[in-house]
């Protein structure tokens, strides 16, 4: 088995911004007369979309929004989203993020962005920091109607990556994830993980993830590669596995 391409989550492992939809989500419920709480959203938002969080958040205050109503709310965060980018100097991409996309293009890897963010968001941040051009995929909150940990957004993105690489199988993929969420539908995709701990601690997402790592610049990319490929007596992944030492 090989490594051919690698998925990445968007909020918490290629941008440094879940501050700032918490913010911009509480802001929300507040100009609903609702309070927010930092636990709730971090139960019901972290690693799942915009359109699913507000759903259950309301929900969970006997409130059933219309689906205008939720439109209306998605298209006021959107708006605050993009209005707090436009102010930053420099968008805040996690440390060794570039340095792990060269390596996964020298390694001649195919990459893919799976996220429950919107599209326009996604492409804001890709574009302004000149990282665009190496995904061949993007799968973002427009292109499925489910939010993880569903496994859609990942199916799919293997789906569209066999343009470009036919003979892919989810076997052949990596995922990096930073939520609960995130890592349950990789693995629903039949997806090994790399959990990040940049929103939960170590010893959690170890629990969950295939391996873990604190930060992305840990990630040993050709240590990977070699268990994908069996060598060194390594097995391939399992679902808890970590790598050999």
């Amino acid at each position: 088995m090989t490594l051919k391409a690698v998925l990445f989550d968007f909020n918490g492992v290629i941008m440094n911004d879940e501050p700032i939809h918490d913010r911009l989500i509480g802001e929300l419920l507040l100009g609903e007369s609702l309070r927010p709480d930092p636990k709730e959203l971090a139960e019901l938002c972290l690693g799942r979309s915009d359109r699913a969080c507000l759903n259950d958040l309301f929900e969970r205050r006997s409130r059933v929004l219309s689906d205008r109503d939720l439109d209306r709310l998605l298209a006021i965060k959107a708006a605050a989203y993009q209005a707090e980018l436009s102010q930053m100097e420099r968008l805040p991409i996690y440390a060794g993020l570039e340095d792990l996309i060269y390596r996964c293009r020298v390694a001649d890897l195919k990459l893919a962005v799976v996220s429950g963010a919107r599209r326009a968001e996604v492409e804001l941040v890709l574009e302004r920091t000149g990282l665009r051009s190496y995904f061949s995929v993007l799968v973002t909150s427009d292109d499925v109607p489910t939010s993880k940990p569903d496994p859609g957004g990942y199916l799919l993105a293997i789906e569209q990556l066999r343009q470009f690489c036919p003979e892919l199988q989810a076997e052949n993929c990596l995922a990096i994830e930073d939520s609960f969420a995130g890592i349950e539908a990789a693995k629903r995709a039949r997806i090994s993980v790399v959990g990040v701990a940049s929103t939960y601690p170590f010893h959690m997402i170890q629990r969950q993830a295939n391996w873990a790592i604190d930060y992305i610049n840990d990630l040993e990319l050709e240590r990977v590669q070699r268990v994908f490929a069996g060598l060194d007596g390594a097995e391939p992944p399992e679902p808890i596995s970590p790598l050999p030492a």
